[in-house]
């Protein structure tokens, strides 16, 4: 269902009937056990080491925000889920004082470049600037499941069911 974006009427008859199939799911989605699985296995994984992925680019922590809402905002629920870090990498949507003193605060290095309005210019290593892309690699991953990248549920807590799905079982199964 997930990797190919099927309809849950199509799924294996080995499954057990697809109306229980699909209530099922969104039963546990309600519940929140899918969420509880992918947390229980992500903690399991060790602490991060550069941001909300480890350095295996599994992912250790999700955020599910409207549309239309800025990073910078949504970081700080975000960040309340990140574990110990020496170095957290963001791009230039989380370049707010907020979040830089939020991920200080953590404990955490913000390693961050700039925005382009900015009057005083924050310095970043380019060269550790370049392990960013492990997020980038865990999204692209994800976004292999049909499900996931073309977002066809309706419904905001099945879509992060189907999130912390997918990423149970790519990453940590």
């Amino acid at each position: 269902m997930l990797k190919s974006g099927c309809r849950w009427i199509d799924a294996p008859a080995v499954y057990g009937p697809r109306k229980t199939l699909y209530n099922r799911f969104v039963r546990w989605a309600a519940k929140g056990v899918w969420v509880d699985i992918f947390h229980a296995l992500a903690s399991a994984g060790g602490p991060p080491a550069e941001a909300l992925t480890d350095r295996f680019c599994r992912p250790v922590a999700f955020l599910l925000t409207g549309g239309q809402v800025a990073d910078c905002t949504a970081a700080d629920t975000l960040l309340d889920q990140m574990s110990a870090a020496t170095i957290l990498h963001g791009d230039k949507g989380y370049d707010s004082d907020a979040v830089r003193r939020k991920i200080e605060r953590k404990g955490a290095a913000p390693n961050i470049p700039p925005k382009a309005n900015r009057r005083w210019k924050n310095c970043v290593s380019p060269y550790l600037y370049r392990n960013r892309n492990a997020i980038e690699r865990m999204f692209g991953r994800l976004k292999d499941f049909r499900r996931i990248a073309t977002r066809y549920d309706r419904l905001a807590h099945n879509f992060l069911a189907a999130v912390c799905l997918a990423a149970t079982l790519c990453y940590w199964l």
